[in-house]
């Protein structure tokens, strides 16, 4: 029985994923998804970490999907303490496409709270696919004290993550608008027009929220 750096197969499947192009590492992530082995898990987790290219990362957590997580989730968990904003932002995105949810302990609200908006976003996601049945209003009172961040993108990503949860985040939706911070107001009462019109875009919901707070209201209906 060969080692695994003696393994032909493992050996062009390693160089594939550390080549200088894009489309070789592409091709290596297909192979190794394609014949999942336990020795690519380490590899492929730490190429997430690094790999620039979105299309590759995408195929980069497609492989992992197709290990076995009770191989790959411990490694991502690792990853969640890196001091890598890519690494942790990775690992999340990868442990939300397995779904396992025995890493749910593990979607702390540092994470969920990160100052990195990508790892942020990510960890939100995550936590929506997770979240465990009758933890829902705990996560969304943790989601909520993120209302107002950032700009269009992030704000839709988690008025998502929090309408997943169903209506138990109107409670932490209606406390949120009576904020002081305007953009707290309008994102909550943006994210409660999505949960009761799911075919609301959300640019037009944003919109209606700011003239409603405009008016000075704080309702919908108002």
């Amino acid at each position: 029985m060969t080692t695994p750096i003696e393994d032909p197969n493992v050996l062009t499947a390693l160089r594939g994923l550390a080549s200088g192009d894009p489309s070789v590492r592409l091709r290596a992530a297909l192979a190794v998804g394609t014949a999942p082995d336990p020795r690519f898990v380490d590899p492929l987790v730490e190429r997430c970490a690094v790999e620039p290219e979105f299309f590759v990362r995408d195929m980069l957590t497609w492989a992992l999907t197709r290990h076995p997580s009770s191989v790959t989730v411990p490694k991502l968990l690792d990853e969640l303490r890196s001091e890598r904003t890519q690494a942790r932002s990775q690992a999340l995105h990868t442990l939300s496409k397995i779904a396992d949810r025995r890493a749910w302990p593990a979607i702390t609200r540092e994470l969920l709270t990160d100052a990195d908006d990508e790892v942020a976003r990510t960890a939100w996601r995550a936590a929506a696919v997770l979240v465990p049945d009758g933890e829902e209003p705990a996560l969304a009172e943790v989601l909520a004290t993120q209302l107002g961040r950032g700009g269009r993108e992030t704000q839709l990503s988690l008025s998502r993550a929090l309408v997943a949860l169903g209506e138990t985040i109107e409670p932490a939706l209606r406390a949120a608008t009576a904020d002081p911070d305007p953009r707290v107001r309008q994102h909550a009462i943006a994210t409660e027009r999505l949960l009761h019109d799911p075919d609301a875009g959300f640019g037009f919901a944003l919109e209606e929220a700011k003239r409603i707070v405009a008016l000075g209201t704080t309702s919908q209906e108002g």
